[in-house]
């Protein structure tokens, strides 16, 4: 289960809060949104890509690459450590980089986490989706077994 920490406290020149020197080629990056967090991976050179997402109202945006400052949008940036990958740093920068353009965004089975699962482990899945569809069942289980 990859974990998140936080590395340092933005101090360095041109780095997000939350980052104190360039993170790792292939990174898993997050950052906070309104109501949920937003994930993307690191490929070199103060750019990261991401599933755009939500970009406006219910209009879903592409795969893209953009700076870190953009992907940030003022907020501090975490990193997501995972065990390990199957890939090598460059492979998953250019699994990442294989998917721009790509307009499938779907919240509950193809988001920005799953874009990142799957070219960190190949597996494309959102611990944040998962949590979330739990929660009904649990209160739907608490009420009919009392």
């Amino acid at each position: 289960m990859p974990k998140m920490s936080k590395v340092g406290t933005g101090t360095d020149q041109g780095w997000p809060a939350g980052l104190e020197r360039e993170p790792t080629l292939g990174a898993h990056l997050t950052t906070s949104r309104r109501g949920y967090t937003h994930h993307g991976l690191y490929v070199g050179q103060c750019r990261v890509v991401h599933y755009s997402g939500l970009s406006g109202f219910w209009q879903c945006g592409p795969v893209e690459e953009v700076s870190l400052s953009r992907f940030a949008v003022g907020r501090p940036v975490q990193i997501v450590d995972h065990d390990r990958s199957p890939y090598s740093p460059e492979e998953i920068v250019l699994r990442a980089r294989s998917r721009i353009g790509e307009n499938d965004y779907r919240l509950l089975t193809n988001n920005c986490e799953h874009f990142c699962n799957w070219c960190l482990c190949g597996v494309s899945h959102s611990a944040q989706v998962e949590r979330r569809l739990r929660r009904p069942f649990r209160v739907l289980l608490a009420v009919f077994h009392t």
